[in-house]
């Protein structure tokens, strides 16, 4: 971002007071003020050196035109040393000091020494001040000028410490501006409220502690409304040089390299072409760009020249002489139908634009509901798994009771058959023993019956007789 610096200029009438602490320069470690003084006086010494008094007069009432010398009343605003802070709080911990050291002190110079009179005990002066001492009321008329060079914000070169503020609403009140400016109290050393003949706006000079802060403070305000409701922006720009000069010393002579800012007819306020864009008619007279926007009227708001001639059959170029109205009409013809064309494609493609757009607000709610659905199927399919791990676990422990009560069964199954096949035998045996003759059963109630021992014994053990081992065992009696 380009910047471009500013010189202001206080020109005082002959009789007017001087304004304490006005001037400022950029250069003031590379100059003194007496070489900055005559550096801008430069030009003004070489027009009216070797004039008569009456020559001067006319040279510099030539130069100052219409303009009148009026009140302007500068308003300044210091922030608080730190110095004054620390005599400040020394006293108020002197004061509150124990009273009783108090009191002893006042008793040995009272032994010591006589009270004095209440008239020895007084100041020989008292300081006292009427008014406001902040506000100071001069005669002159206030002149802006632009540098012609300029420099950018990422450039690590001297600007300058010191901004000012074109144009601050006179509605906005000193206190609305130190809300404004509040982010950076801490370091502003000074504010100037400059108020001209100029109505409904003053300008602010603000001077900050280096020029890293100034840089900043420009960075964040500059073009940024002062407050929500109303639309005037914060324009600042960088001072190079404030001075203060008498009328009779050549202060409305142009100066050298510099160019003086003039006011816009509309909104009365200064026109730099790095901070606002600036637009000259045809009669030569300059206006903001918004301003003349804002100008309902095809002509000029200074003279009232139309801006916009009715085209006439005489019309010529002032090149070559040829009357070229018909070939205008022409190009005009052919602009109004390619504009017309441009209308219908422009209509042609919003309308597609709004086919397409609900086709994608459709498309948009049927992918938000399969998304949705999509969502449940997951959660669904989610528990559906661990449902299906739960009945594969209880499966297998169903599984498990079952085989554990099939052998059980199957067990029981086999000692019953064994019971079964021992009651059968014992049934048919007994059927058997009945049929049999009384002398054969008395023969086997009184007989014995041999079993042969386990097959698992060696057939060794039996010796070479081969009779098996046998028991002895009574039979049991036949109901």
């Amino acid at each position: 971002m380009s910047v471009s610096l500013v010189v202001i200029r206080l020109e005082l009438a002959e009789h007017s007071p001087v304004p304490a602490g006005f001037g400022f320069s950029a250069a003031a470690g590379e100059m003194s003020d007496e070489e900055i003084k005559k550096t801008s006086l430069a030009s003004a010494v070489a027009c009216l050196e070797g004039k008569s008094p009456g020559e001067k007069a006319a040279i510099i009432h030539q130069h100052l035109g219409r303009r009148e010398m009026t009140d302007v009343i500068i308003e300044t605003m210091k922030s608080i040393p730190d110095e004054l802070e620390t005599t400040v709080e020394e006293r108020k911990s002197s004061e509150a000091s124990p009273t009783a050291q108090r009191s002893k002190d006042h008793s040995k110079e009272c032994i010591n020494a006589a009270p004095d009179s209440p008239s020895k005990q007084l100041p020989d002066q008292i300081s006292f001040f009427s008014g406001n001492p902040s506000v100071e009321i001069v005669h002159g008329i206030m002149h802006l000028y632009k540098t012609n060079k300029m420099t950018s914000l990422k450039e690590d070169v001297r600007r300058s410490a010191m901004l000012c503020i074109l144009t601050v609403p006179a509605a906005m009140t000193s206190h609305d501006l130190m809300k404004f400016v509040a982010p950076f109290n801490e370091v502003i050393e000074q504010m100037k409220i400059i108020r001209d003949s100029t109505p409904n706006q003053y300008m602010v000079l603000i001077k900050f502690s280096t020029q890293a802060d100034a840089d900043s403070f420009y960075m964040a305000c500059n073009g940024r409304q002062f407050n929500s409701i109303e639309d005037d922006v914060c324009q600042l720009v960088y001072v190079e040089r404030a001075e203060v000069l008498k009328s009779e010393d050549g202060a409305s002579l142009p100066v050298m390299d510099l160019t003086e800012l003039p006011k816009c007819t509309v909104c009365l306020e200064r026109m730099d072409e790095s901070v606002n864009g600036i637009l000259t008619t045809l009669c030569n007279h300059s206006f903001h760009s918004q301003c003349l926007q804002r100008w309902d009227d095809t002509t000029c708001p200074v003279c009232r020249y139309c801006q916009t001639p009715e085209p006439v059959e005489e019309n010529k170029c002032f090149e070559c002489g040829v009357q070229e109205i018909n070939n205008m009409k022409t190009k005009f013809k052919e602009t109004i139908e390619k504009c017309d064309n441009l209308e219908h494609k422009l209509n042609d493609l919003l309308k597609e634009k709004q086919s397409v757009e609900r086709k994608c607000t459709q498309l948009n709610t049927k992918v938000a509901k399969l998304t949705s659905e999509l969502k449940e199927e997951q959660e669904m399919n989610k528990c559906l798994r661990a449902n299906q791990v739960l009945l594969q676990n209880k499966l297998k422990e169903e599984e498990k009771l079952l085989k554990e009560t099939c052998d059980q069964k199957d067990l029981q199954i086999t000692e019953i058959q064994e019971q079964l096949r021992d009651v059968m035998f014992y049934l048919e045996t007994q059927q058997k023993i009945n049929h049999l003759p009384a002398e054969a059963r008395q023969e086997i109630q009184e007989g014995q019956i041999n079993i042969p021992m386990a097959s698992a014994s060696s057939p060794a053990s039996s010796g070479g007789s081969g009779k098996l081992p046998s028991r002895k065992g009574r039979s049991k009696r036949g109901k």
